[in-house]
């Protein structure tokens, strides 16, 4: 069994809360799940988060939580795919690719981000559980602790370990949730597509047809919150 698990944390330093914040009517976790339930690749969706304080709110507002590898140890889940609730405009489709690949049983670890070629805001992560629980019982860097698959990218001679590629490369594109800038783009998208299944396609001719949209949030990098982790690096 394939178990989607959704990152979850109320705790961001640039947009507290951000999970939670309304994107037309609904969370922002809200949009992923219901995203991701589109997808025909996973069994199970659920939500993972911190036992933090500050992780309350979303503990009362899902129904399954825990970490990536308590949760995968209580549901059995024989896969684990990993996506973000930052990420409101997660294609089913792209969900699916991903899903396609490791499904032919040759990898270990299938993602869309070594290297990204998808806009910011539509990875996916998909794992066997063996795989976690190895990075569990390996990883010794506070990075590799903190980003759940980290320690299976950094160790290639350990994982089998395959990527897709889209067919442009839009990874300089931002569509996930991170800052203020971030929320105004993504909500300024469902106002004009709606709350219908759109997709990578529809949203990148909206872009395309709207230059202006882009930048609303444009000149932010790509993953600081790894590139901090990486850099505070520590044996634990």
């Amino acid at each position: 069994m394939i178990i989607a698990l959704i990152q979850a944390r109320m705790s961001s330093s640039r947009l507290p809360g951000k999970v939670l914040k309304l994107v037309r009517g609904k969370s922002a976790l809200a949009r992923v799940v219901e995203r991701v339930r589109r997808a025909r690749t996973p069994q199970m969706v659920a939500v993972a988060t911190t036992t933090n304080a500050s992780d309350d709110a979303i503990e009362r507002a899902c129904a399954a939580l825990g970490t990536f590898y308590v949760a995968a140890k209580l549901y059995g889940g024989d896969a684990i795919m990993r996506v973000t609730a930052d990420c409101p405009l997660i294609d089913p489709m792209v969900v699916d690719a991903v899903g396609d690949v490791f499904g032919r049983g040759e990898h270990d670890y299938v993602a869309n981000i070594n290297p990204p070629t998808y806009p910011d805001g539509l990875d996916v992560e998909l794992f066997t559980f063996a795989a976690l629980e190895s990075a569990w019982r390996g990883a010794r860097l506070r990075s590799e602790r903190e980003h759940v698959t980290l320690y299976i990218r950094n160790h290639p001679e350990l994982f089998r370990i395959g990527n897709i590629r889209c067919d442009r490369d839009l990874s300089h594109l931002r569509w996930t949730v991170d800052e203020p800038r971030d929320l105004e783009f993504v909500e300024a998208v469902y106002e004009r597509l709606g709350d219908g299944p759109f997709g990578l396609e529809e949203t990148l001719s909206l872009v395309e047809r709207e230059k202006g949209l882009t930048r609303l949030n444009s000149g932010i990098m790509r993953d600081t919150g790894l590139m901090k982790s990486l850099a505070a690096d520590s044996v634990e």
